[in-house]
Formats: structure tokens, sequence, C-alpha cells
């Protein structure tokens, strides 16, 4: 199976008008079942069709870009011919030193790809029947490929601004009298963060996080372009919005969810996916992995309307053509990464 023939199928709908895109044909174009009866040759020509796309699976060397190399006939690893290195389908990619086998890699991209509310790590160690160690880099290097570009992308047009506290949760003691009102800030835990969320109205979805949601205006002023058109809820933190340059409308929510002119319900369904993830599957994101599942659910929301096996394609390449994580290589070993990682807000 070529990357051609991926979600070639249904490609007609015939699906009856009003109905959800999830539930239509097109949506299913992705079968983990068909995957998983590849042989090693189809798996890696699919792979090697996903990494090399523009020369369709034909090898390109990752040091100097030349399309002359020679094949090693007792390994799948090539060899350049202007620059006499060695590489191999995942040299120079978030899978790069990897240990599992081709085939494996595909079937977790499906998985990872048909979970629309997120998969946990310990749900896909499972699903793979590697360690629950193995299982959670592989799913953080998905999301790390996923939520390359957010970083540096600006907003522009139509854009709904909102935040939510996420992590940290504890939960309540049995007795009433032994509960605190963990609103209150000498009851907090010092783990719960502000998910800050610019969303375009028919665009991209660009989350960050902050210890609190004033502290974003800086940054929303800095990634929005000027001329925007910003929507935004009562909270006082928002006020500063008003002296950077852009045109803000507000919409008090004791009063209504849209009043004709400004609405945030966009943001509001980012946050209900990642709440969804949170509650439903991970259980707990907080911490430093917190900016990484915002990522993944923010390219989530914006691909819903995409079918399966396209987003299947799209994170293979998302991942094979992003360089090795110096976050998550070596992770388990007590590299740089790790040591990033461990350490707290």
């Amino acid at each position: 199976m070529g990357v051609g023939q991926m979600g070639s199928r249904g490609s007609e709908s015939s699906e009856p008008k009003g109905q959800h895109f999830l539930l239509s044909a097109a949506a299913r174009r992705l079968s983990l079942a068909q995957i998983a009866r590849l042989d090693d040759d189809d798996a890696y020509a699919l792979f090697c069709g996903i990494r090399w796309c523009d020369t369709e699976g034909e090898p390109v060397c990752p040091h100097c870009g030349c399309l002359a190399i020679y094949r090693h006939e007792s390994r799948r690893i090539f060899t350049c011919k202007a620059c006499d290195k060695q590489f191999s389908v995942t040299s120079g990619t978030i899978f790069h030193s990897r240990k599992m086998a081709v085939r494996d890699l595909l079937m977790a991209i499906a998985i990872f790809t048909n979970s629309v509310k997120g998969h946990s790590a310990l749900h896909l160690s499972r699903d793979l029947n590697v360690q629950y160690k193995t299982a959670f880099v592989l799913a953080h290097k998905l999301r790390e490929a996923l939520g390359y570009e957010t970083t540096t992308r600006t907003a522009s047009g139509v854009v709904e601004v909102d935040g939510a506290y996420f992590g940290g949760y504890i939960k309540p003691t049995n007795w009433a009298e032994n509960r605190k009102d963990r609103r209150l800030a000498k009851n907090q835990n010092g783990k719960r963060r502000v998910v800050v969320i610019m969303r375009e109205r028919g665009g991209r979805t660009l989350p960050f996080v902050v210890k609190h949601e004033a502290e974003s205006v800086p940054i929303l002023a800095d990634r929005i372009r000027p001329g925007s058109v910003v929507h935004a809820d009562e909270a006082r933190s928002w006020d500063p919005l008003y002296y950077a340059g852009l045109d803000v409308l507000r919409i008090d929510h004791t009063t209504a969810y849209s009043d004709g002119e400004a609405c945030t319900n966009g943001a509001e369904s980012f946050f209900s996916r990642l709440r969804r993830a949170e509650i439903g599957m991970h259980h707990h994101i907080a911490g430093p992995y917190l900016a990484d599942y915002a990522n993944e659910m923010a390219w989530r929301e914006d691909a819903r309307r995409i079918d399966a096996a396209t987003q299947f394609l799209l994170i293979g390449l998302a991942a094979l053509t992003h360089p090795p994580s110096p976050r998550w290589k070596g992770y388990w070993q007590n590299g740089p990464g790790a040591r990033q990682s461990a350490t707290p807000f």
C-alpha cells in the first residue's frame, strides 16, 4: 500500500445531508487492520513514501540533499554518493536511533490518529505490547512534532482569546467539613496553570501556557497582528488588550454566550476538547507536559474535518520532517531533556 492509496476509498461521499462528519464514511478511511496486515516490505515502502513524499519514496540524503545514493543489500540503509555518509529512513527525524520496527511505528501513528480525544501512554503500551516508557516517549514525540509550528505562528483576522486552568487536580475529601475551597490562593497547590488560546475564525488554534491569565497579554499583543479583531470575555485580565492597538470586542458570559457581536465559543470548544482529554484519557496533564497536550488538542481541533487517512499522513509527515528531539532523546537515561522536563515551573 503506497501513500497514494491512503484515503483513496470513500472519496465520493453518499451520506445523507445533515449527518455529522465523524459518522460519515469519509471519516473512516484509516484501518488499523489494514496497516497491521502490511508485510515488512510494504510497511517500509509506505514509510519511505511518507518520509520522501516529494520524490515519491526515493531516498534523499539528509546531510547534503543529494538524490544519488547507493543501496545496501544486507541492511536497509543508504550511502550518499556525494558526501559518502550513511543514513536510513529515520535518520535526522524524530524517530532517529529508533529500535521499534517500522510497521510498529506506523501502527502507533494510526492509533494516535484515530483517538480523537487523545490516547493515553498506558493504553498505547498495551496496544503495541511495549513498555510504558516506550509508549510515553513515542506519544510525546508525536505531540512535539505536531506543535512545532505553534510557538512561532501569529494570528490575524477575527481572533478569539480565552484562558482556562488545567492540571493540579486534587480529589475532594469525603466529609464536607474537611473540604477546602481550591479557588482560594492559600488552598492551591501551585501546579495549576492557565492554557491561553488564540483561535482564528476559520484558521489555526494557537495555545500557550502561563502561570496567570494576565501574563498572557504581552504575548497576545506580540502574536496577534495589528488590525485584527479580538473577541474576549469580561475578565479584567483582557483589559490591557485595548492599549495594544487591537480592536477588542467583549462578551459578558453572565448575560449570554454570544450577543451577535462578540463570541468566544470557538475558544470554549477547544477547552472542552482539552478538558475531556484530561478527565477521560490522561487524568493528569499538569507540569511541564501541559503545553504538549494543549498543542496536540489544538491540532486535533483544527483537523477535525479532515478524514483519518489524511490525518495519518499529516502526522507521519510532521514526525518524519522534524529533527531529533533534544528533549525526548535519551529521556529515560537521565539526559538533558529529562532534567529539563523534571524541572517545575
